[in-house]
């Protein structure tokens, strides 16, 4: 039997889990990427990354794709949290289109980032980030 590739595993995914959009399979594909090419910049061999250096290049590469869209993007595809940043790895883990470590575990996505300080908050003028740090319940116009 021939392997799956990735775009006939994230098929088959999708067809039998419907949280999250086929998009948000690629883009982790993709940060992934991005994060390895970051944690192995001065050295000659790819490495594992873990769940937290994970989190910082999906951080990372979403704003540098989508800007102040980020949030919305990622929302658009289901993911509202780190811990679905998790979901979606170990997803792709028990599909086998990734590996992971015996230390790795989904635990690694919880202790991650705010969606609006991550993806919102460094877009906003500098006045309307001491505003909201004052009052979080601050409703920007």
């Amino acid at each position: 039997m021939q392997p799956v590739n990735f775009e006939e595993a994230v098929e088959i995914i999708c067809s039998n889990d419907s949280r999250f959009q086929y998009d948000a399979y690629f883009f982790i594909r993709e940060a992934l990427d991005h994060t390895q090419r970051i944690v192995t910049k001065n050295k000659e061999k790819v490495r594992h990354v873990s769940g937290q250096e994970l989190l910082n290049g999906i951080r990372e590469y979403a704003t540098n794709q989508y800007g102040p869209m980020a949030q919305t993007v990622l929302e658009e595809w289901g993911v509202k949290t780190c811990e679905d940043f998790g979901e979606l790895v170990f997803i792709m883990v028990e599909h086998s289109i990734l590996a992971k470590t015996e230390k790795d575990s989904r635990e690694d996505f919880k202790t991650g980032y705010d969606f609006y300080d991550a993806f919102c908050k460094p877009f906003l003028p500098l006045q309307k980030v001491r505003k909201v740090s004052r009052d979080k319940t601050t409703t920007l116009p």
